[in-house]
């Protein structure tokens, strides 16, 4: 390392960040970390760990309207916001720690400061310092984007804000048709918010399966959640304490919050890469190769400023694979195939392996395997909620399961163990000869017997 201060600096404490100088550490490099908020990441911070938290929260209406048929007597006699919200802090906090307490031990420098690239090899910390390294690891993750520009537009909030909300709105307008507006819609919806879902495409969760997303929308108008497809917000104006939304159609809507939920855009801004010469795509994205090196062979990227598999463990992984290629002597490309994911609405939608339109194009002789029934716990409580299970079969020779899809409790548990057994490249028949654990709702995906 001749010449540098480290031979790794890291740019953003989020999951990728650590993970990536974590193990390099562990491989003898000396390591530098820059972190301007607080370590974790958006996951951590603004993500998947209080989003998940306030999904739980959600869900309990639910279950006391079901307990009186199973013998108990409950009621839910009202919601503190603010006590979920005092908790989900703490425990964010302690998070935030055990992050900075893991980098420390692994004997990586902790810079708790912005940092900016100056050229392939040096940084400027904000307070003006200079350090130099070998290798220069970008992991800033990305912010939400507020979509299309409007008049009031400044009158709504992202993602981010609503974590800190003083007071759960009693109507709330979440606009945006992808994961994290659906799992916004659930939760607030669950938590007593009178809510609407509008989007500008006519169906939920662009991407996913068709089958799996319209019963998705079935499930969401069940629970009261009013979908608005193919509209787009006009204007926003403030009346008294509500909002008035007027759409492009004319219609309007009034309503105590405006959540926008309209995709996420890489932290690039200000950071100096383009200036260095690291090449962005058209979003602002990071381009890299499959070892997450960019166009500056001393610059590497993982996680959301790639814009390649906007998750958490995607950014785990792709963190550790880094150091291991860099670091560790042993070159390790990610592979992006098969990426369990699961959106935390409520029913729960997993996913893992290509939706049935994509498979139909790969694999002509597709078999289809599905299954949609109610769940054994509705039999008691008269809830009318389904599950609906896919398997998607390469009818060739090959026998091997391309894709599989669920709708209903647990999905996201389950589609992370269809995740290993898609990965391993099982077939129809590695399952046919799997054991049924009954009664449970996955023993339906080794029973499955007839494909259309």
């Amino acid at each position: 390392m001749s010449g540098f201060d480290f031979d790794l600096f890291v740019i953003g404490g989020g999951s990728g960040g650590v993970r990536a100088a974590r193990i390099a550490a562990g491989h003898g490099a000396k390591v530098a970390i820059a972190e301007e908020d607080r370590f974790g990441g958006t996951c951590v911070n603004r993500g998947c760990v209080p989003k998940k938290l306030m999904v739980y929260a959600s869900r309990y209406p639910m279950e006391v309207a079901s307990a009186a048929a199973f013998g108990w007597q409950a009621s839910a006699t009202g919601f503190d916001w603010n006590t979920l919200i005092g908790n989900k802090d703490v425990e964010i906090e302690r998070l935030n720690g055990i992050y900075l307490r893991n980098v420390e031990a692994s004997g990586v420098t902790v810079f708790a400061s912005r940092a900016t690239v100056v050229d392939p090899h040096t940084l400027q910390l904000a307070d003006g310092r200079s350090v130099t390294a070998r290798v220069i690891l970008v992991a800033v993750g990305g912010h939400p984007d507020r979509g299309h520009d409007f008049p009031g537009r400044d009158l709504a909030i992202t993602s981010d804000d609503l974590f800190h909300l003083p007071a759960l709105p009693r109507r709330t307008l979440i606009v945006g048709g992808g994961y994290i507006a659906v799992e916004f819609a659930g939760i607030l919806a669950g938590l007593g918010s009178d809510t609407t879902l509008l989007y500008r495409a006519e169906h939920l969760l662009r991407g996913f399966d068709d089958e799996l997303r319209l019963a998705l929308e079935d499930a969401y108008r069940q629970r009261g959640i009013t979908l608005w497809p193919q509209a787009r917000v006009a204007r926003i104006d403030r009346a008294g304490a509500a909002l008035t939304v007027t759409l492009e159609d004319g219609g309007t809507l009034e309503v105590d919050c405006v959540l926008l939920c309209t995709g996420r855009r890489p932290n690039v801004a200000g950071l100096g890469l383009e200036a260095a010469g690291v090449e962005l795509d058209d979003k602002g994205a990071v381009r890299v190769d499959a070892l997450s090196q960019s166009s500056v062979p001393s610059i590497y990227a993982v996680g959301d400023v790639t814009n390649r598999v906007n998750l958490t463990p995607a950014a785990i992984r792709e963190g550790q694979a880094f150091a291991d290629t860099v670091f560790g002597g042993k070159p390790t490309p990610v592979d992006h195939a098969v990426v369990p994911t699961a959106v935390f609405s409520t029913p729960e939608l997993g996913t893992v392996g290509l939706t049935e339109a994509k498979a139909r194009e790969h694999h002509p002789q597709l078999k289809v395997f599905r299954s949609s029934f109610r769940p054994m716990k509705a039999s008691l409580s008269g809830g009318n909620e389904r599950v609906v299970l896919k398997l998607l079969v390469d009818g060739a020779d090959s026998d091997r399961i391309v894709g599989a899809h669920m709708l209903g409790e647990g999905a996201g548990e389950l589609i992370q163990l269809l995740g290993v057994a898609l990965t391993m490249r099982a077939t129809k028949a590695d399952f046919d000869r799997t054991l049924a654990v009954h009664p449970t709702v996955a023993e339906e995906w080794v029973t499955l017997r007839t494909a259309s």
